[in-house]
């Protein structure tokens, strides 16, 4: 029971301190802050798959793939934000640099 409370104490004080930490952030640094950050949504995808593999009620099961398939949309919606963000410095310009000589 003690280590149930302490699993909602650290998740509670992870989600408080992310809120505030995002809300300190300038709008303009956002999105690069998204792009560079992917690689945390992969780690929390593979804690989400392990932990669903572990699962063993069905209560258990489904917040595994709640879970899951939580870290796969915000992974997936991270590399589209970054693409979206590099389709912005490409030169609209026909032709490329090589042939602007």
């Amino acid at each position: 029971m003690l280590d149930g409370f302490l699993a909602l104490y650290v998740f509670m004080l992870a989600a408080f301190t992310g809120y505030e930490i995002i809300a300190r952030v300038p709008v303009i640094l956002h999105t690069p802050l998204m792009s560079g950050s992917n690689f945390i949504h992969g780690i929390v995808l593979v804690g989400a798959m392990i932990a669903l593999g572990h699962a063993q009620t069905p209560l258990e099961i489904g917040i595994g793939f709640v879970g899951v398939l939580l870290g796969a949309g915000n992974a997936a919606g991270g590399y589209v934000v970054t693409e979206r963000m590099l389709e912005m410095f490409k030169s609209s310009r026909p032709g490329g640099p090589e042939q602007r000589r």
